[in-house]
């Protein structure tokens, strides 16, 4: 009994140490791609220039099917004209991939500079407990913001790539340290946990109903 119990429990246990090999795995490609990027940012930003516009394009069609579908309700106009400004961005930087980069290089510039414009006037209104991180973190914002300006549109053609390689470095060494943390607590899960009888429990059970009666007078 005890071994058909413990039989699933070791099968569960390493279904679950493989997936979480896995997901190492798939953390250490990550790192690798991110380290790659970093070293080729031109490369980087183009391909992801490429993949951005694939996104938008394979997105616009599935909200043209959609809207398509749905052309009886009453959002049926809106859904068509989301699909086809999703169909024509796609299509712009498909064609334009280092004008894409250009605007978004400016984008990502503007918008660094503007979050930390905010969070640093924010930071000092408020002045919580978080005070010196926020302000810290909104000249930050803003100094970002001002290098990539002064450097556009020049660095527009590795800032986006720098940012895509050094997302995906930090997300796969996330997962590497879930997984690796993960396997290390299934690791000292023990398989022979369980409810075990002791001895006095073992002689309890033996012993007659009159021998337990006459034990608790």
């Amino acid at each position: 009994m005890g071994a058909e119990r413990k039989r699933p429990r070791q099968q569960e246990k390493k279904t679950l140490n493989r997936s979480f090999g896995l997901l190492v795995l798939l953390g250490v490609v990550l790192v690798l791609a991110g380290l790659v990027g970093l070293v080729y940012a031109g490369v980087a930003t183009l391909t992801s220039m490429f993949l951005f516009g694939w996104l938008l394009l394979v997105g616009g069609v599935i909200g043209l099917v959609h809207a398509v579908q749905s052309r009886g309700s009453s959002y049926f106009w809106l859904a068509v004209i989301v699909a086809a400004v999703n169909l024509a961005a796609g299509f712009v930087i498909l064609r334009r991939p280092e004008a894409s980069a250009e605007a978004l290089t400016m984008f990502a510039a503007l918008l660094f500079l503007t979050g930390g414009v905010f969070r640093l006037a924010g930071s000092l209104v408020v002045r919580g407990s978080n005070f010196g991180l926020a302000l810290v973190q909104g000249a930050f914002g803003i100094l970002l913001g001002l290098l990539i300006l002064a450097g556009w549109p020049g660095n527009s053609l590795y800032v986006i790539g720098t940012f895509f390689s050094l997302a995906l470095l930090f997300d796969g060494l996330s997962l590497i340290v879930v997984g690796l943390g993960a396997r290390r607590v299934l690791g000292m899960v023990s398989d022979d946990r369980g409810p075990q009888a002791g001895p006095d429990a073992a002689d309890t059970a033996k012993r007659s109903p009159m021998d337990q009666e006459q034990s608790h007078i």
